[in-house]
């Protein structure tokens, strides 16, 4: 077991120009480096890559990566936490946003923003994530130039502290997302179907679920997307019941829910 304060003096020196040849980070970075060389799938891929800047990334608190199809829609494969979709999601409504910037061809390679509360950028994404309690955002290019039937994405990396995701976070990130990519370029060709195997097809389907129960609640309550989806996420807590499990239940019942 590695000493905690060992890690954390490893995890906040890592990007500073010291040497990182020998502390618990490096040694978290080659155990990754052997797990995705093991990766026969691109979803074991993104699992990995996910669980790492979770672990690893200074300031990170979810995480996520954001995939294009063919056809330019985006969905989250991945996650930490189901707050990620719903954020994720806002982007992919607007079209604009972290996520989908840093997905697109032209990407610079990064997309950061440390203060989201003073964000100008994306303002639908900036109030849905401060109401959820992020206020910082990057977002890391995956697959560079990828062409189909390879895809281009982004590994996004969301913070409740404003200036966690600073350059040190940045450098982390964008290794990650460089081992990742090289990963994916080894195994097949990302596509939709390939990660809606196992238990990643059961992400999307509680993904496409959640939107139809906040589909009902936004014509039935007169509510926003985003209020839906606070409906459903404190619902499930007081009931105690996983968000997609309340949400395939209102979906496929909400008939009998009814009240008079």
């Amino acid at each position: 077991m590695v000493d905690e304060r060992l890690w954390q003096r490893d995890k906040i020196g890592f990007g500073s120009g010291d040497s990182m040849s020998t502390g618990p980070l490096a040694g978290q970075f080659a155990e990754l480096t052997r797990l995705l060389l093991a990766a026969s799938t691109p979803a074991q891929v993104l699992e990995q890559v996910v669980a790492a800047a979770y672990r690893v990334v200074p300031g990170a608190d979810l995480v996520s990566v954001t995939l294009r199809a063919p056809d330019g829609t985006f969905h989250t494969p991945v996650s930490t936490g189901e707050v990620a979709l719903a954020l994720d999601e806002v982007q992919y409504r607007a079209g604009t946003g972290p996520c989908v910037d840093a997905a697109d061809s032209g990407s610079p390679g990064y997309i950061r923003s440390e203060d989201l509360k003073a964000e100008k950028r994306w303002p639908d994404f900036s109030q849905a994530a401060v109401r959820h309690g992020y206020t910082a955002i990057l977002s890391t290019v995956l697959v560079p130039d990828a062409a189909p039937p390879r895809l281009p994405g982004a590994l996004n990396i969301y913070s409740r502290r404003p200036g966690a995701l600073d350059s040190r976070a940045q450098d982390t990130a964008l290794l990650l997302a460089t081992h990742g990519s090289l990963a994916l370029a080894a195994t097949n060709a990302v596509s939709r179907a390939e990660l809606e195997a196992g238990h990643l097809r059961r992400a999307v389907e509680s993904r496409d679920v959640i939107g139809q129960a906040k589909g009902i609640l936004m014509q039935r309550r007169g509510l926003t997307a985003d209020e839906a989806f606070d409906l459903l996420r404190r619902t499930s807590q007081d009931l105690n019941v996983k968000l997609a499990e309340l949400a395939r239940t209102l979906a496929s019942r909400h008939t009998e829910l009814d009240t008079p």
